[in-house]
């Protein structure tokens, strides 16, 4: 008997008569037409010879295994063998080629080849580029580094120049410098690690004070037109605000009743030129005498006064004042003197005595000043004077005559 396989061969009943070969249909093979030919495959649920449909680019054999899976070559995957696995891309006539991700990504697209996924913060068709605020280290290997800039000073991004080995940042913030943006620029201060621009009120050149203002305290260097403080904000010593309030003028002399004329004459001037200066109180703000007294003058002339600061000038008036009153102090107490002296002198208790054999004579300096006053030179009630100028002694023992 045949035998022949009632699903795989052309008829059970028939076969060669010699061989025994049953005649088998597409996709079976076998003596009876029992198994399924190279490239087919049973299918589970009818037995039915199935066609493996393998993609010959993609596969390394027609053959497939029973649940009609193909062998597919490297880079190749799917049932058929039919697309690139993961890391490859591009399936043509021979294989799928490899993704060119620069070990930053598994993936790619299948079609294009771009990388998918990029890792280790790098970005690109093929992962060869750092994202934004990250640079490449000079190695080749090195990954992606997050760049030293800060977002508030700068773009955040930043790359190595030619032969440098330090990354700098690509642009800076207003009033930010630096390699990394981290110092403050010329017209900014430091204000809790954030640059202000400097506030000097419009009085500072930047042309003679390139900095403007001190970059740790915002103190302005280098106040102009006459202005001073910490912002530049106050006049000078001898300077106000103008009625508009904007400008620093210098102050102006206040003077008073009393004019002198003066006149001052210059080298090869044509004539004198005269002018009139104030009494100056007490009370003048602080200006200079030069200010004071203006002296006009042709050319080639100098000025007769110095400049002299206000200060100076109350010093100098305040020593002349206590030279007057010591002078006027001494001059009173030696006139008090010499009264005193003179008066000492006329009163002054001085005799001469005479001895003689028979009588004491007396004399006084008063006898040679006209108009003294002797009563009171002797006030022994026992002495008389005689009216010759003769003094008596008087005892109660004994008279003498003198």
């Amino acid at each position: 008997l045949c035998n022949c396989s009632a699903v795989g061969s052309v008829s059970a009943a028939e076969c060669n008569g010699t061989t025994g070969q049953c005649p088998c249909l597409e996709g079976y093979a076998g003596l009876r037409c029992e198994k399924c030919a190279e490239g087919f495959y049973p299918e589970r649920s009818s037995q039915r010879c199935r066609p493996c449909g393998c993609n010959p680019a993609g596969s390394s054999s027609a053959q497939c295994d029973d649940s009609g899976k193909c062998q597919c070559k490297v880079g190749v995957t799917d049932l058929k063998c039919d697309q690139c696995s993961d890391g490859y891309y591009r399936f043509n006539e021979t294989t799928c080629e490899p993704c060119q991700c620069n070990n930053h990504s598994k993936t790619c697209d299948s079609l294009t080849g771009i990388c998918l996924r990029c890792q280790e913060n790098t970005k690109g068709h093929h992962c060869e580029l750092c994202k934004e605020g990250f640079y490449r280290s000079t190695h080749p290997a090195h990954a992606c580094h997050h760049c030293p800039c800060s977002t508030v000073a700068s773009t955040g991004t930043c790359r190595i120049q030619p032969g440098e080995t330090v990354p700098t940042c690509d642009k800076c913030k207003t009033g930010y410098t630096g390699r990394n943006c981290n110092q403050c620029d010329n017209g900014y201060y430091n204000s809790d690690s954030i640059c202000v621009r400097c506030k000097c009120n419009g009085n500072v050149d930047p042309a003679r004070s390139p900095s403007v203002c001190k970059p740790d305290s915002g103190e302005c260097v280098g106040c102009l037109y006459h202005t001073a403080g910490f912002h530049c904000e106050e006049c000078e010593d001898g300077y106000v605000r103008d009625p508009e309030g904007t400008n620093c003028t210098r102050k102006e002399a206040t003077l008073g009743p009393e004019t002198r004329e003066f006149t001052t004459s210059a080298p090869n001037a044509s004539k004198a030129t005269s002018f009139s200066t104030a009494v100056i109180n007490s009370t003048l703000s602080p200006t200079t005498i030069q200010t004071i007294f203006p002296i006009s003058s042709s050319d080639n002339s100098t000025s007769a006064f110095a400049d002299v600061s206000w200060t100076q000038f109350n010093i100098i008036i305040l020593t002349v004042i206590i030279i007057v009153v010591v002078l006027l102090m001494g001059f009173v107490g030696a006139v008090y003197m010499y009264r005193e002296y003179q008066n000492r002198k006329l009163n002054a208790p001085f005799w001469t005595i005479e001895l003689k054999e028979d009588n004491i004579s007396f004399s006084s300096y008063h006898d040679s000043i006209p108009n003294a006053d002797v009563s009171g030179l002797l006030e022994d009630d026992g002495n008389e004077v005689a009216p010759n100028g003769q003094l008596t002694l008087t005892t109660p023992m004994h008279n003498y005559k003198a």
